[in-house]
């Protein structure tokens, strides 16, 4: 197996948190390496969707929703403009 780790990620921490993070990769029967990757990225993928993500009032969704629903709406004129440039440029 080839090990495609190049990169590293260093910083300092209290020594009781350091024994807590040593006793909960014991536990799982992990590296404390291994468990730090795998917790940080976990949180760092939750960090990254909670703010990918826009969270609307029953109101707001009705409200989007009906306009997602309007047949009769007609693009205005900035719309217009803005779809025949990208047909010019990428056409």
């Amino acid at each position: 197996m080839i090990d495609t780790r190049d990169a590293r990620l260093n910083f300092r921490l209290p020594s009781e948190l350091k024994k807590v993070i040593e006793e909960a990769a014991t536990s799982l029967g992990q590296s404390v390496s291994d468990f730090a990757v795998g917790t940080l990225v976990q949180h760092a993928r939750a960090v990254i969707e909670h703010r990918d993500v826009t969270v609307l009032s029953d109101r707001d969704r009705d409200r989007f929703i009906a306009l997602l629903d309007d047949a009769d709406a007609a693009p205005n004129a900035a719309l217009v403009e803005a779809a025949e440039r990208y047909k010019k440029h990428l056409g």
